[in-house]
């Protein structure tokens, strides 16, 4: 069996590469990073270092590394022959690996089962948005897509922080992580992916990790920013900066009960699993790293706003996300482009006009006022 994947990075290496390996694929790294895809060329294996509760180390092998921008041809090739495409390159970056990917489907050959595609993203139905992309590059004269490939959407989890340096190849990341997949569009035949979970419907897991996992990481790294602390966990040892990550959890624990039907014990378990993940002294993760890009993280249905705002529309005044709302507007660190934008917005712009630039809120929202008061806070302080 052979995978290509795209995103040779160290989730694409600590956590999907590695999973694929140990379910039996040759794995074909696919990046536009030549020094480490020359590195990943080059090398005979790789390891992955769990840190945490009962820390392993993993070992990668079977894999090959290919430039899909200089490569580009033997990339399609590859996938022409492939059972699995996986990516984690990042949402954004989706539309430019589509074209390879269409390609390789248009050129395999007859009688080979449907290519089997999942994009392993930190967004909510990702492999829509790959499978978008991939028909607008599609030739409607090769047939119909969806007989040839299978696209499904997945839910991932792992935090994978920045690596210490000389660590060449090997990654260190945490030892837990869930991969939960669609099980519906792959008819019966889904991969068998040992440690992967597949679920009959995907929405009720990718909003729980997105709205407990997602939203209490990023608040950590606000709420830690604010009150001066660099790491994760030590902004999760800080008992004031805890129990505002309590809170916010508290509330969308709320949301996640009443939504998809999540046991309150079971969701209260989970949220204790990812409280003990975010504390992890091992994973030497920093609140400017995982505080990056907050506009993104402010924008409508990501982690803050998406959850306050179906609070607020069912009558409940979300304090806690409020309060990490207003910690991300006063992210300013001055080596991330997206908190650079943010500070000039609040400068530029009337409290209203920045909340709707940030956050895609309608002036109508049952949330709107009470986060352009915040705005108006935050620009004061510019």
């Amino acid at each position: 069996m052979k995978a290509v994947h795209f995103g040779a990075g160290n989730i694409g290496r600590g956590f999907v590469g590695l999973l694929l390996h140990e379910a039996g694929y040759e794995v074909v790294f696919a990046d536009v990073a030549e020094a480490l895809i020359t590195e990943l060329a080059a090398a005979h294996s790789y390891d992955v270092h769990e840190v945490g509760e009962h820390p392993t180390v993993r070992t990668v092998e079977n894999f090959r590394a290919l430039n899909s921008s200089t490569q580009e041809a033997d990339v399609i090739a590859e996938i022409a022959t492939a059972d699995l495409v996986t990516t984690a390159v990042g949402p954004h970056i989706l539309k430019f690996v589509a074209p390879a990917i269409a390609r390789g489907i248009a050129v395999r050959a007859a009688g080979l089962a449907p290519l089997q595609v999942m994009a392993c993203e930190n967004a909510i139905n990702a492999t829509d948005i790959l499978k978008s992309e991939v028909v607008a590059q599609w030739d409607p004269a090769a047939g119909p897509l969806d007989a040839v490939a299978v696209f499904a959407n997945t839910a991932v989890d792992r935090i994978v922080p920045n690596q210490e340096a000389g660590q060449g190849l090997d990654v260190t990341v945490e030892t837990f992580y869930e991969w939960v997949i669609d099980r519906t569009p792959f008819a019966g035949k889904e991969p068998a992916i040992p440690g992967a979970t597949f679920v009959d419907d995907l929405e009720p897991y990718i909003e729980r990790k997105l709205f407990t996992v997602n939203t209490g990481h990023a608040a950590a790294a606000y709420f830690g920013f604010d009150s001066g602390l660099g790491k994760i966990s030590e902004a999760m040892a800080d008992p004031d900066v805890a129990a505002d990550v309590r809170a916010v959890l508290d509330e969308t624990k709320e949301l996640l009960v009443a939504k998809h039907g999540f046991s309150r014990d079971e969701q209260e378990a989970y949220v204790q699993k990812i409280l003990g993940r975010f504390s992890n002294p091992h994973l030497p993760d920093t609140v400017n790293r995982v505080g990056r890009a907050p506009l993104r993280k402010l924008s409508r249905h990501e982690r803050f706003i998406g959850p306050a705002a179906e609070l607020a529309e069912r009558g409940i005044v979300p304090e806690g996300l409020l309060g990490a709302v207003a910690a991300a507007l006063r992210f300013n660190d001055p080596a991330d482009a997206e908190a650079v934008e943010l500070t000039q917005i609040l400068a530029s712009s009337t409290p209203d006009e920045a909340t709707a630039k940030i956050t895609g809120l309608a002036p109508d929202h049952p949330l709107f006022e009470a986060v352009s008061t915040l705005v108006e806070e935050a620009k004061a302080a510019v």
